[in-house]
């Protein structure tokens, strides 16, 4: 996705200087993206769409248009989120999300690395993916002036995140899983089980035909 003369994707646990041309160009590209997205509430799908390609880089020609409006939001059924504005994201370039999966209102996403969610994902309102982090040396991290590092997010497919979710940088949540409203996830969740808390912890494995293990 993108143009090639696209700032490079941020490589995770690089320190990279928050001042820097391409990226502070891109950041404002997908500031202006968003906030056409968000303004584009009540427009058609299609209209959606291509507002929400903007925002992730994403240069596909959109498919000829069907008269009937039914008809021609189903086309995107399996090329695109559905996604409930407002919507904030800092890069866009490196957001990744799958075909089937609903993005609820209010998602902040810090994609300094890549974030990646899968197919069939379900996220409630107010989720924050901080693929984002600053040193914690206060020598390095000076305030706002200094550099900015991060990890790869990865939430896998069929996972739900309920409202309020929090997944720090590094994070993997596995397939299936299910994470409760308002909960912190500092650490990877292994596929098919739920997990709630702050910190998030296992509170048990989701019995399910979809799990190869299931017995």
């Amino acid at each position: 996705m993108g143009d090639a003369k696209e700032p490079p994707r941020m490589l995770c646990e690089e320190l990279r200087c928050n001042i820097g041309e391409d990226m502070g160009a891109n950041h404002v590209r997908c500031k202006q993206a968003c906030e056409a997205f968000n303004a584009a509430e009540n427009e058609p799908r299609r209209c959606k769409v291509e507002r929400w390609r903007e925002i992730i880089g994403d240069t596909r020609p959109l498919p000829p248009e069907h008269p009937d409006p039914d008809a021609d939001e189903a086309l995107f059924e399996e090329t695109d989120p559905f996604v409930n504005g407002p919507i904030s994201v800092d890069h866009g370039i490196n957001l990744h999300v799958g075909k089937n999966t609903f993005l609820n209102s209010n998602l902040r996403v810090l994609d300094t690395c890549e974030v990646r969610i899968g197919d069939r994902v379900l996220l409630g309102p107010n989720v924050n993916l901080y693929g984002a982090t600053h040193p914690m040396d206060p020598a390095l991290r000076q305030e706002a002036k200094g550099p900015n590092t991060g990890q790869e997010i990865v939430v896998e497919d069929d996972v739900w995140l309920g409202g309020s979710v929090v997944v720090v940088a590094g994070v993997r949540i596995g397939r299936g899983s299910t994470v409760g409203a308002g909960s912190v996830v500092t650490r990877d969740v292994p596929p098919f089980h739920f997990v709630a808390g702050n910190p998030a912890h296992v509170i048990r494995r989701i019995e399910t035909t979809m799990d190869p293990d299931h017995d």
